[in-house]
């Protein structure tokens, strides 16, 4: 099956599965998610399955990215924040929904394939560095919508801080890896916060401070 014919029936399967955001949907067929993992594993880059990328983290299961990014609930003038840029696919399909994405990885060597990605993609609209996403990143901030790609045992105060108020935080939460769930904070115009639990899932940790040099 070509990449095309496997995009459809992906696209198809996300449909049946509940994604029914036309513009997430739009936005994962646009973005050639082959392009975002080791050669060894392109042939899969249409079945509905995380993959392993450098550093021992993963290419999410497509499921799990439209179904984040659609709760997300993304408009075309926002600012978004993302921590854990992995290979770059979730910010790309994040690049098509609003106005800049700022995206946080604490690998250098992810952070350059990634930036190498959206330059060879033309994605203009996505900023990157190498950071600590528990700290965000606070010269930026706030943000209208903030996601998170891993996993961590509890909600970042620092997130919530930079969270405009009427904002939206979607994360997986957990300490252990079987006990997981993606929740989605809204930010109140007086500051106060609404939590709902959404989707059990399976994340990578997400790890404090910077991957250390050499």
């Amino acid at each position: 099956m070509n990449d095309e014919a496997a995009k459809i029936r992906l696209i198809m399967e996300l449909r049946r599965q509940g994604i029914g955001d036309t513009r997430v949907l739009s936005a994962l067929e646009m973005v050639p998610r082959e392009l975002f993992m080791q050669a060894t594993f392109q042939d899969r880059a249409y079945d509905n399955i995380a993959l392993p990328i450098h550093q021992g983290q993963t290419i999410s299961q497509p499921f799990v990215v439209a179904f984040m990014t659609q709760a997300l609930a993304v408009g075309p003038r926002m600012k978004v924040l993302e921590i854990g840029t992995g290979s770059g696919y979730q910010a790309a399909v994040l690049s098509r929904l609003c106005r800049r994405v700022y995206t946080i990885e604490r690998y250098r060597s992810l952070n350059r394939e990634a930036e190498a990605r959206f330059k060879a993609l033309g994605v203009t609209n996505v900023v990157s560095k190498v950071g600590d996403g528990y700290d965000g990143w606070p010269e930026q901030a706030p943000f209208d919508r903030i996601l998170v790609t891993a996993a961590a045992p509890e909600v970042p105060e620092k997130l919530i801080e930079q969270l405009r108020p009427s904002g939206l935080l979607v994360l997986p939460v957990g300490a252990e890896a079987d006990h997981q769930d993606v929740l989605r904070i809204t930010k109140a115009e007086d500051g106060s916060l609404k939590q709902d639990r959404l989707l059990p899932v399976r994340f990578v940790p997400l790890v404090p401070g910077v991957e250390r040099r050499g």
